[in-house]
């Protein structure tokens, strides 16, 4: 019944790329961020006294296997994980147990294709080849998490109250049908939009975030300040897929409804929106993670903003490259029209590890220790899944963020944090996203009306997921 349940989902799922943030299609989400970013404190240290893993993990596996697809959970491991030892790049220790990392790019879905296959195998599977514990995407999590392949993280010995300080939305992506949680996360990912400080005093005469949130309050705003910046010679963003995220988390109904698709009526405007931005020039159509898309970057690509949560700002928008905005700090973040979330990696535990005191000793270090959390903001400038480290961060007058020049944005972080609902994911949401974004990129760009637009769309998801009907 466990293969079964896999292989209908894999059917249903396996030709999607990646869109989510942390780990999406053709760039990491989160990459690992520039050396010079990652000098790691050593506040991490009571969490060894209070639970050294290699006392727990005694008389278990003496191998770990972790599949993930980029480097970004490993070097949270290596950096604040006590007593993690790196061995080379695909091997590490923790006391005496060996750790093998399988990092599979997300590049044309072969991470997830990778996962499936080893999971098919995992009940006949040798001891020290079984899947520990692997990472998953919001965009699919529930591919994973609808199966027994994962386990339910009370199982590994997590408590509710240990979980307690994480934000709601992150438990919510990974709870099953049946209300069981199936996974954790470090990270939390509200957004906001990222803005060019030179950009916004040379049209507007002002860089406050204060003040350009007036000027962008919501969508009606934004295109009235569009039209400001054209004058200027900006585009308000890069691509209408730039927005795309801050429609979608703000639906009221999923992709899915009854075996049908269904176009909610925020995904329909932000076509609308879309359809006059690109019309009166106001940004373009380019593909996330395209040289086209990051142009903007650098001041001469006259790019307004993007937007994104913390892993964009400080690992995505080339922080360590000579010559680009973040590198010389002249971004700042302000609210923007709508609260939205994008991204996340998920921890999960593999059903049929012969190491679940070491899993939940990883989940428990990485996902609920608030020293560690908090080592793990100043280290890396990540959102951590804690309330109270990233309330009390938000309050830190010495903390600052150097891609932003120095502004701490943790509060509107935080604000927008206890706001994000995912109550209408599905498991088809990767697929559609991509299907449609590429379905309007040829409305958008006067190929075809809306309608044949959309009707290429529902074409290609039912050819991906044929058991849905339009």
């Amino acid at each position: 019944m466990k293969r079964r349940t896999l292989s209908l989902l894999l059917a249903a799922t396996c030709a999607a790329g990646l869109l989510a943030g942390c780990g999406s299609s053709a760039a990491p989400a989160a990459e690992e961020p520039a050396a010079e970013e990652t000098e790691a404190t050593t506040e991490a240290a009571p969490a060894e006294e209070e639970a050294p893993a290699e006392e727990d993990a005694s008389g278990e596996g003496k191998v770990l296997n972790i599949y993930c697809w980029n480097e970004e959970f490993k070097s949270r491991l290596k950096d604040h994980y006590p007593g993690y030892e790196e061995v080379d790049a695909t091997h590490g220790k923790i006391g005496d147990v060996d750790v093998v990392w399988n990092i599979t790019p997300s590049d044309d879905n072969a991470y997830q294709n990778n996962l499936d296959e080893t999971l098919l195998k995992q009940a006949d599977a040798a001891a020290d080849d079984k899947i520990d514990l692997f990472l998953v995407e919001a965009d699919y999590a529930l591919k994973y998490v609808g199966t027994d392949y994962t386990m339910p993280v009370a199982d590994l010995g997590l408590t509710e109250d240990e979980l307690a300080n994480q934000y709601q939305y992150t438990k919510d992506v990974v709870t099953d049908s049946n209300g069981v949680l199936k996974g954790v996360s470090w990270q939390c990912c509200p957004g906001v939009m990222i803005y060019n400080r030179e950009a916004a005093k040379e049209t507007f005469g002002t860089d406050d975030p204060a003040e350009i949130q007036a000027k962008f309050a919501d969508w009606d705003a934004f295109v009235a300040s569009a039209a400001e910046l054209k004058a200027k010679g900006y585009q308000a963003v890069s691509s209408v897929n730039d927005t795309y995220r801050v429609y979608s988390n703000n639906v009221t109904s999923p992709w899915v409804v009854d075996g049908k698709i269904n176009l909610d009526d925020n995904i329909k405007k932000w076509v609308d929106d879309s359809k006059k931005l690109v019309d009166e020039g106001y940004a373009g159509t380019h593909d996330l993670w395209s040289d086209d898309w990051s142009k903007g970057f650098y001041p001469e690509g006259k790019v307004f903003a993007y937007f994104g949560p913390a892993w964009l700002i400080d690992f995505c928008m080339a922080a360590d490259t000579e010559g680009s905005i973040a590198n010389a700090g002249g971004w700042a973040a302000t609210e923007g029209p709508q609260g939205f979330s994008w991204g996340g990696t998920w921890i999960c535990g593999a059903t049929g590890t012969d190491n679940p005191t070491l899993v939940a000793d990883i989940m428990r270090q990485l996902t609920t220790n608030e020293a560690i959390m908090t080592d793990i903001v100043k280290a890396d400038n990540d959102f951590v899944n804690n309330k109270p480290a990233m309330e009390a961060m938000a309050q830190d007058e010495t903390y600052g963020d150097a891609v932003l020049g120095g502004q701490n944005a943790l509060a509107m972080f935080c604000a927008g944090a206890d706001k994000i609902d995912m109550s209408n994911i599905s498991i088809y949401d990767q697929g559609c996203t991509e299907e449609f974004q590429q379905a309007m990129k040829g409305y958008f760009e006067g190929q075809q009306d809306f309608d044949a637009a959309y009707e290429a769309f529902c074409k290609a998801v039912v050819e991906k997921y044929p058991e849905l009907t339009y």
